[in-house]
C-alpha cells in the first residue's frame, strides 16, 4: 500500500464530505449552515490542492483543475459569509445564506468529479 496515494485519497474524499455537510440543509435558514464546516472545506480544500501539484499526468492536471474550482467557489462562500455576518447591517439573511451555499454547491460538484476521478483513476490502475 502507498501512503502517498492514501493520504491524497484521504484528503480528497475529506474535502467532498466537509464540503457535502456544509452545503446540505434549507437554503434560506443560516442555522443548517456551519461557518466552521465551512472554514474546515477551505482548509482541507487548500491541502488536497497542494498534494495535488506533483502529479504531472493529465488526469492530475484535471485533479488540479478541480481543485482549484472548489477552492475558488469555497473561498468566494466564505468571503461572502464574513461579509454578510461581519460587514453588512442586514447581516446573514436568507438570501445572502442562498448565496454561500450555492457557492458551496458549485465546490461541492468540483469536489464529486475529483472523487470520480479518483475512484476511475485506482480501478483503472494495472499492477506490472
Amino acid at each position: 500500500m502507498n501512503l502517498e496515494k492514501v493520504v491524497f485519497g484521504f484528503f480528497v474524499v475529506l474535502a467532498a464530505t466537509l464540503n457535502f455537510g456544509f452545503f446540505i440543509g434549507d437554503l434560506q435558514n443560516p442555522a443548517l449552515h456551519n461557518k466552521y464546516e465551512l472554514f474546515a472545506a477551505v482548509v482541507v480544500n487548500l491541502i488536497a490542492t497542494v498534494l495535488k501539484f506533483g502529479d504531472r499526468t493529465q488526469i492530475g492536471a484535471v485533479h488540479l483543475a478541480t481543485s482549484l474550482v472548489a477552492d475558488l467557489q469555497l473561498i468566494a462562500a466564505t468571503l461572502a459569509l464574513g461579509f454578510a455576518a461581519y460587514i453588512s447591517t442586514d447581516g446573514l439573511t436568507p438570501a445572502a445564506t442562498a448565496s454561500i451555499v450555492s457557492l458551496s454547491g458549485g465546490a461541492l460538484l468540483a469536489n464529486v468529479v475529483s472523487v470520480v476521478l479518483l475512484v476511475v483513476e485506482t480501478v483503472s490502475f494495472h499492477r506490472g
